[in-house]
């Protein structure tokens, strides 16, 4: 079988499966392990999939530009949204991620609630200038553009200072063995620290992002409590979180 046979066929394998484990696939194709890891680590190289720990994942959608990922699952992210905006008790203090499903949450958010917000996001501190009772703190520091988020040293230690009720996290990809990945590393060090300063965490992934993974990883699945989800999220794909104990919110 040719290079580019070998390819096609691993990459149509991953889009039937999910996932491509070397051994196993090496076993049954009657290839060599060591063909196999090399033909991902090259597949790798060209973006079409996330080199894991044994084998291959796809690569998540998500890391394409903001406005690109508008685009992407726009029925799923209100709905999700709305599902996490009913998680907020009144009075309670938010951190509230960058990204386009997070804009959504905002959007979501009930005119009347009284919460306070705090943010990284310039997007999510426009969204909520029409809520009279919701009072916003902005977090500074250099903009990523890629999520359009504050991120660097500044905004690393005024997150230090605050410590919230619940932290509603963006991500790239979340995966059950790859765990909770983005693709930019700095921002995965921010996500990390924001998250270590709430009393929960909870993650919104729209169906793009699960069972993929980015390069950077965020933090463990055990240090999440919740993650929100499309209702039409097939139950195979949440099975492993539920029997991690982590909490599923269906939007």
């Amino acid at each position: 079988m040719l290079t580019s046979q070998r390819k096609q066929l691993l990459l149509k394998i991953l889009d039937e499966e999910g996932q491509i484990v070397a051994r196993t696939l090496s076993e049954s194709l009657g290839l060599s392990e060591d063909t196999i890891r090399r033909d991902l680590r090259e597949l790798a190289k060209e973006g079409l999939l996330r080199r894991v720990h044994g084998g291959a994942l796809p690569a998540s959608p998500a890391q394409a530009n903001f406005a690109v990922r508008t685009t992407i699952s726009t029925d799923a992210k209100p709905a999700i949204a709305r599902a996490a905006a009913a998680l907020i008790e009144p009075g309670q203090v938010v951190f509230i991620d960058g990204g386009t499903t997070a804009v959504q949450l905002a959007r979501a958010l009930p005119r009347e609630l009284r919460a306070t917000v705090v943010t990284h996001s310039p997007s999510i501190a426009v969204e909520l200038v029409e809520h009279p009772n919701v009072e916003v703190i902005m977090i500074g520091g250099r903009l990523f553009k890629h999520s359009i988020v504050a991120c660097g040293a500044q905004a690393l230690e005024a997150i230090g200072q605050i410590r919230t009720d619940v932290f509603f996290m963006g991500v790239c990809s979340l995966d059950p063995e790859a765990g909770i990945t983005t693709g930019d590393y700095d921002e995965a060090c921010v996500k990390r620290a924001i998250s270590a300063a709430a009393r929960s965490t909870v993650v919104l992934a729209s169906p793009e992002k699960l069972g993929t993974a980015a390069p950077f990883a965020i933090a463990p699945l055990a240090t999440i409590n919740r993650i929100v989800v499309s209702a039409q999220t097939d139950e195979a794909l949440l099975a492993p979180y539920r029997a991690m104990g982590i909490a599923v919110t269906l939007g």
